[in-house]
């Protein structure tokens, strides 16, 4: 895109407070948002059974603290955890293993060959993979895309840019849930899910490329450069890098 170039992006549709642009051609859409929340799910350390009853701000054995995974007092603590294959009313402990003693964590992106609900594998790790979190009924509007679909974020102040996948949906609260590991990438010192801490703060951009995941003939497990490569590509196409400096007065 050269310097200059007007933003490839028109204003579409609102979620929550924050705007969505849509490119007319490409089908992408950008937003951005100041809100950062760290996800940890996914990562095979995220929760650990002693920290349960724990205030999360507190220090704990897992990346995060049961009670943000809903852990044990709502209905829906089994959309995060893998509940035990004896007893559905607890969740399961990995028996063995580099992380042995702690809960299973999970993302609504999963392995579609991976069947087992025990196992780390099937889901996509935080702390080693960038995501980004859609929320419920942000997922369920028409043209937002698809789990596995890929995309591309870049902080306003670092200048630190990083590709993504979409690999989690969450609860209805407004855009801007992200895994450790991209909010790392984006100039965080430490991310914890924990107390929020460690980010790099202001706006952070995105590019979404929904149905991208329709592209590809595996939906989960990618590697790392895989995803880098093809959102790289998808970015390119609506104007590469140069689009968020085109962009960066929308939001």
């Amino acid at each position: 895109m050269p310097s200059g170039q007007a933003c490839p992006f028109t204003e579409w549709q609102s979620y929550k407070g924050t705007k969505l642009y849509r490119g007319a051609q490409s089908g992408a859409y950008f937003f951005s948002t100041d809100r950062i929340a760290i996800d940890a799910d996914g990562a095979p350390n995220a929760y650990h059974p002693d920290d349960v009853g724990k205030a999360c701000h507190l220090p704990g054995k897992g990346l995060d603290c049961p009670a943000n995974a809903g852990y044990p007092n709502t209905s829906w603590w089994n959309s995060v955890l893998a509940p035990d294959t004896h007893d559905a009313s607890r969740a399961y402990v990995q028996t063995s293993g580099s992380w042995k003693g702690y809960f299973v964590s999970k993302t609504a992106l999963t392995d579609p060959e991976n069947n087992s609900e025990i196992d780390t594998a099937r889901y996509v790790d935080a702390s080693r993979t960038p995501y980004i979190v859609f929320p419920g009924p942000f997922y369920k509007l028409d043209g937002t895309g698809k789990l596995g679909d890929l995309g591309v974020a870049y902080h306003s102040v670092t200048k630190n840019w990083i590709p993504f996948i979409v690999a989690d949906v969450g609860p209805d609260d407004p855009l801007g849930e992200s895994s450790i590991a991209l909010l790392k990438r984006l100039g965080g010192a430490n991310p914890n899910p924990r107390d929020g801490t460690g980010v790099a703060h202001g706006k952070v951009m995105y590019v979404v490329f929904p149905r991208s995941v329709d592209k590809r003939a595996k939906r989960w497990p990618i590697a790392d450069q895989e995803i880098s490569d093809a959102a790289n590509a998808l970015l390119d196409q609506v104007g590469g890098r140069a689009v968020f400096d085109a962009c960066a007065g929308l939001g």
